[in-house]
């Protein structure tokens, strides 16, 4: 089983502690987000846990546990974020001299090939056009030169949890345009820019869920949970199928979610995970970090072992 900490919100930012004390108690529940009475109990002992992804824009506050959780037996990867947009867009996110910072001194303890950089999503606003994005990239790739080999990107998918925020930004003068918009040459330069850059500094540069046919430009289509890459950092064998689960164009090999909707605290306009910033305040605020889920306390009794050598009635 592949743990993913988690594509619903950033279990190392807020939620370090709380996942600390479940990897000593060798389980958590989960409920399932759209009925919050069905749960799920998860086992995280480490023969039953073949690879952690963790997602996150600041995993700062988990590197004091990774020593242990490398000592315990588990094998893990970061996928890190890193993005520059300005404060109307990312209004919480770690300032990308923390960030990077961050991202080198992760590199240090478990290695770069165990750290992909995402530079995604990618967002063209009237304060983020393409040639921002490239400086952006450009700038932060020279930064974690040596520190990461693999980067991913991905353009901007707006939900429909979105779609208030994005309408309020543009009352703020700043308005979202789409890559549909775009002329054809002009994506394609950018894109071309981008896949130069990343090679220039010792990247493999990836997609992912991404609906734009990219691999012309010299981005193949990537998994971030992905049995090549798995095989290729920790030598294990993995199926490889497609998590049924997740968008159609998301190659991605199946995972076990922990997290839970409406918990980050980031704040991203375009955040997909999260329909109320006050709610997942409100939810952070109640968090307890000894409970069996990650919000409320949802406990699920493990089924007893049967003994067929028992012949009472």
């Amino acid at each position: 089983m592949i743990i993913s900490a988690s594509r619903r919100t950033d279990i190392p930012a807020f939620y370090a502690k709380w996942f600390h004390h479940r990897i000593i108690e060798g389980y958590l529940t989960v409920p399932n987000p759209f009925n919050p009475h069905q749960v799920t109990r998860v086992s995280l002992r480490p023969q039953d846990v073949e690879v952690i992804v963790f997602w996150t824009r600041h995993p700062r506050p988990i590197l004091p546990y990774l020593t242990d959780l490398t000592r315990r037996g588990y094998r893990f990867y970061f996928l890190y974020t890193i993005l520059h947009n300005p404060r109307l867009i990312d209004p919480k996110s770690p300032p990308p001299r923390v960030a990077v910072d961050t991202l080198k001194r992760l590199s240090q303890i478990i290695g770069p090939d165990r750290v992909i950089w995402r530079y995604d999503p990618i967002i063209l606003t009237t304060l983020t056009d393409l040639e921002f994005h490239i400086q952006a990239y450009a700038r932060l790739a020279q930064e974690l030169r040596t520190h990461t080999f693999r980067s991913v990107i991905s353009t901007v998918d707006l939900y429909n949890k979105a779609k208030k925020r994005i309408q309020d930004m543009t009352k703020q003068g700043v308005c979202v345009r789409s890559f549909d918009e775009l002329e054809p040459d002009r994506i394609g330069r950018f894109f071309q820019q981008l896949a130069r850059l990343a090679q220039k500094n010792g990247m493999e540069l990836t997609s992912c869920a991404e609906k734009l046919a990219l691999r012309p430009y010299g981005i193949p289509a990537g998994k971030c949970i992905d049995d090549a890459y798995i095989k290729k950092v920790f030598d294990l064998d993995l199926a490889d199928k497609k998590d049924p689960h997740q968008r159609p164009a998301c190659g991605c090999i199946p995972s076990q979610d922990i997290g839970m909707y409406d918990s980050c605290l980031f704040g991203c306009r375009y955040c997909y995970a999260t329909r109320s910033f006050d709610l997942s305040r409100k939810n952070y605020r109640q968090h307890q970090p000894h409970s069996p889920s990650m919000l409320g306390w949802h406990e699920v009794q493990k089924a007893p072992q049967l003994n067929l050598f028992d012949r009472r009635p």
